[in-house]
């Protein structure tokens, strides 16, 4: 009887105890409903697709202005990774709100935008008089994979409405101007289309006939340059760096003549332009089976560190090296970018006939690309290659060089907050094992945890049961 009781007891407080736990987990579940996606999801894959960046969250803090972000899409047609990105950008800022607009109940809601056939999914940003569209096709960006003859494709979400959302709230943009006039080489598109998509303004430049650079310049790019500028052109932009000016050069060895003037603008600050096209003698630093193209070492900068925290290598081909005299440098010099010291520079340059060191090639290591700092906050960059913003380099090195260059050149006018918003990937990796290994994790999970679990619970139910034997 006394046994009975025992049981009875102990039952009904088993039921107690799971009545409770139950009401317990059912509160919590509730509550948890009831917070924001950003406290109850974990963004665990490998590319965050589910996240975004601390420089958006950094551009929607600084928000004084309110912003609409209209989203043109069918009813249950939501694609939901746009959905969860839209989510945190409407949680993150008071001023941020987005509502949908369904093309079924407003048809002609976009063309007060676009002249473009609208996607379903596309995006519209507005704040005030100003206003920008994102195209469905802009979201999800489609790009030749060289090795494999096909198309990767990127989710660019959270970079074109970070770029919208600036856009729209600044009447100002920064603008750049392109010298002309020497024979550069004409911006590659993907990376002009870049410099535009995140609201720079470019303009073409020629100094030959004026006395200064225009004031409303935030910065001047030379590209590809296949003659020298001249003296009086040299004045003019040492003295507007000197003044403050920015300065960002690509310009590698050329094949007829010499660039003195140009080169120049960096020797007065201990930087020499040495003669000809590097060679990399280290195997584990050039690309393609070709020892001209570079995988120069990334030194830590604020330009450098958001390839190198991620992992991504730029590629630069025919290299022309540059030599950094530390004591007449004086702490102006940064190096971005180097070869290892087993580089060599071929003085034969475009005519070179041979990988092999011969006698007259000038010895490494050499940097690859600097940043000096001019007086009066001035700067230039310089890259010692005139061909790595080429679309092709830019697709070998899955997109590293135009994030080098475009890092390079926000942190240049000051819109760093562009740094790092890039594209992320949706082309995944598998797991793959061996037979062996899967053999095991089949008896593991199929006989061994069964096993012990089994042996676990054995164990329990005779416990109690001597135990209600001895109370007995």
């Amino acid at each position: 009887m006394k046994q009975n009781r025992n049981a009875l007891r102990g039952g009904a407080y088993s039921l107690i105890v799971t009545a409770v736990v139950l009401a317990m987990l059912i509160v919590i579940n509730i509550l948890a409903g009831a917070l924001p996606d950003n406290l109850t999801k974990y963004d665990i894959s490998s590319s965050k697709l589910y996240s975004i960046t601390s420089n958006t969250k950094a551009v929607v803090n600084g928000l004084d202005k309110d912003v609409t972000i209209y989203w043109i899409v069918q009813a249950d047609k939501e694609d939901p990774v746009i959905e969860n990105l839209l989510n945190k950008y409407d949680s993150l800022s008071d001023h941020i709100q987005v509502v949908k607009k369904n093309p079924d109940v407003y048809p002609t809601f976009a063309k007060n935008y676009t002249d473009e056939t609208v996607a379903n999914n596309s995006l519209v940003v507005e704040s005030g008089e100003r206003s920008r569209f994102i195209s469905y096709d802009d979201i999800y960006v489609k790009e030749a994979d060289v090795y494999s003859y096909s198309y990767n494709t990127s989710f660019d979400g959270e970079g074109a409405i970070t770029s919208a959302i600036d856009y729209v709230v600044n009447e100002e943009q920064p603008k750049m101007y392109f010298l002309e006039g020497h024979g550069e080489k004409e911006l590659p598109a993907s990376f002009k289309e870049q410099i535009e998509k995140e609201n720079i303004q470019l303009d073409q430049l020629s100094l030959l006939n004026v006395d200064s650079v225009p004031e409303d310049a935030d910065g001047i790019m030379i590209y590809g340059p296949s003659s020298d500028i001249s003296e009086a052109e040299k004045e003019i932009l040492s003295s507007y760096t000197k003044n403050g000016g920015k300065l960002f050069v690509a310009a590698g060895p050329v094949k007829e003549g010499s660039l003195v003037n140009l080169h120049g603008l960096i020797e007065e600050y201990g930087v020499t332009a040495e003669e000809g096209v590097v060679v990399e003698g280290d195997r584990e630093h050039y690309a393609l089976q070709t020892p001209y193209a570079l995988l120069p070492k990334m030194e830590s900068s604020s330009i450098t560190d958001p390839l190198i925290e991620e992992h991504y290598y730029p590629i630069l081909p025919l290299v022309e090296g540059l030599k950094v005299d530390e004591t007449e440098a004086a702490g102006r010099v940064t190096t971005l970018l180097s070869t290892t010291a087993e580089a060599f520079s071929k003085t034969a340059g475009y005519n070179l006939s041979t990988y092999e060191k011969e006698e007259g090639d000038i010895d490494g290591p050499f940097a690859a690309a600097v940043s000096i700092a001019c007086e009066n906050d001035g700067q230039i960059l310089w890259f010692g290659s005139s061909d790595f913003l080429e679309d092709m380099y830019n697709a070998l090195s899955s997109g590293a060089n135009n994030n080098l260059g475009m890092n390079a050149i926000s942190s240049m006018i000051g819109q760093s907050e562009a740094m790092a918003i890039r594209s992320k990937s949706l082309n995944y990796n598998y797991l793959t094992i061996s037979d062996s290994t899967s053999a095991m994790l089949q008896a593991m999970m199929i006989g061994i945890f069964p096993l012990i679990y089994l042996g676990i619970g054995i164990c329990v139910v005779m416990r109690r049961r001597r135990m209600q034997n001895e109370a007995g």
